[in-house]
């Protein structure tokens, strides 16, 4: 949905084009348009008079399923602002985006004119964006608009953050942890062909106190050889056909949009029953795929896949409560339904 916003208020007048009336661009030329998407738990407000910015929104967020959480939630508000485009733009990788943090405020900087600047105890957030970048809508996307979601969201709902996939069944949900390339995603493609709902497949949200995990089911990022278990035409032809994406470690990936029909998206945030660290290594019983943890290692495998997650405030209650849920070991089979089979008798 989006929504016309008179630009006749404080600080969005219109006709300003000195830079010495109006320095730091708080009168901006043009309508703004408002859209109003229900992401993590959370309501985000997204502003911007730019309609290629907006439209990277939808992209990112248009047509997935409302999650909503137990507790009452703010509204979160990010402003979109466009740039002009630069003398010299790169019109190679844009410059990894650099972090920092101080008097209540976090930044996201790729260069002058590309950066993220949020203020979590007011729920706000400030894009800004080059025309140039534009032409780089994956990192746009995911680096800019996602970093300000992402952030807001653990910051303003009390989430904690873990990098890792999450698939479900029936309002239950088991985390997918594990280092890059163990298989995750592959893993989470078999779990949607194979019926189970999906949440989310790179960062996955909880709610420690209650353990209900919330993600953003956009997109799946796939290598080529994830193709070589499918043999349905129609997925083949899904992924095949979707855009290729470049991530900065250089490895080239299928974005495959999920929300083309190809399988089913959670509709509600999922309650946890535990965790599985997804291992590249083949089982040597293909009848033994699955191992516990021992108790007294859990929480050590947790803190060393989830470094970032673990300094965030609500880790203690998360890491004790999927002690006691379980963690256990995932070694990959002979063909991916075995491993989907597996899954399943975890969250019956």
């Amino acid at each position: 949905m989006k929504l016309l916003i008179d630009d006749d208020g404080p600080g969005f007048r219109t006709g300003v084009t000195d830079a010495g009336a109006d320095p730091f661009c708080e009168r901006s030329i043009g309508r703004r348009i408002s859209v109003c998407r229900q992401i993590l738990g959370g309501c985000f407000r997204f502003e911007s008079t730019s309609e290629a910015l907006l439209d990277l929104v939808e992209a990112a967020y248009g047509g997935l399923p409302s999650h909503h959480l137990p507790t009452g939630a703010p509204e979160f508000r990010i402003e979109l602002r466009l740039l002009p485009r630069q003398v010299s733009p790169n019109t190679d990788e844009p410059p990894p985006v650099r972090v920092q943090s101080g008097a209540g405020l976090l930044c996201g900087v790729m260069d002058a004119e590309n950066y993220v600047v949020l203020a979590p105890e007011q729920h706000h957030a400030l894009v800004v964006s080059s025309e140039d970048m534009l032409g780089h809508p994956y990192h746009l996307r995911y680096e800019l608009i996602e970093f300000a979601v992402f952030t807001l969201a653990t910051r303003g709902l009390g989430l904690v953050p873990l990098h890792g996939a999450c698939v479900g069944w029936q309002g239950r949900g088991i985390l997918l942890l594990g280092a890059s390339g163990s298989g995750k995603s592959s893993l989470a493609l078999h779990s949607l062909l194979q019926g189970l709902d999906f949440l989310a497949e790179d960062a996955v949200f909880v709610q420690p106190e209650n353990m209900l995990a919330t993600g953003v089911a956009n997109y799946l990022h796939l290598q080529a050889d994830a193709l070589r278990f499918i043999d349905d035409d129609a997925t083949r032809r899904w992924i095949n056909q979707a855009p290729i994406i470049r991530r900065r470690s250089g490895v080239e990936k299928f974005e495959a949009d999920l929300r083309l029909g190809h399988g089913r998206l959670a509709t509600a945030p999922l309650e946890l029953v535990g965790a599985v660290f997804v291992s590249g290594q083949l089982a040597g019983d293909p009848d033994a795929l699955l191992s516990p943890v021992p108790g007294d290692e859990i929480a050590a495998r947790l803190r060393a896949d989830q470094a970032y997650a673990s300094g965030q405030p609500g880790w203690h209650c998360f890491e004790q409560r999927m002690m006691q849920l379980g963690v256990h070991q995932l070694r990959r089979g002979h063909h991916p339904r075995n491993s989907i089979d597996t899954l399943r008798r975890l969250l019956d």
